[in-house]
């Protein structure tokens, strides 16, 4: 079955959350939170993406992000990827880290 197109326009609005793969832990402790939001950071600065805010829990993340340039799989691709390669790496891991592809919900005001 193929899987629907993302709706992608500058300046849209997204709810994006992702949850661990069987519902597990992507957040053991403070060093992995402060890694994901150093990366956040980082591809925010890089595509341009504006996050109003975001909320991390241990077994999954929500953010409330806009995004100028019409951008979202290209940011979400490269910031998951540099999140995911670090907890691999340590806690010496391989594989999916997230249950399936990150939820986008177009946020539309009226």
């Amino acid at each position: 079955m193929v899987r629907p197109l993302r709706i992608e326009y500058p300046g849209a609005w997204y709810h994006v959350a992702c949850r661990g793969n069987q519902r597990l832990k992507i957040f053991w402790d403070d060093k992995d939170r402060t890694r994901f939001l150093n990366a956040l950071k980082e591809n925010i600065e890089a595509f341009n993406v504006e996050v109003h805010c975001y909320v991390l829990l241990d077994n999954h993340f929500h953010f409330l992000l806009r995004t100028p340039e019409a951008n979202l799989g290209r940011f979400m691709q490269r910031f998951n990827t540099a999140y995911i390669t670090y907890y691999n790496l340590r806690h010496h891991r391989s594989g999916h880290l997230y249950q399936g592809r990150y939820k986008a919900i177009l946020v539309e005001g009226n």
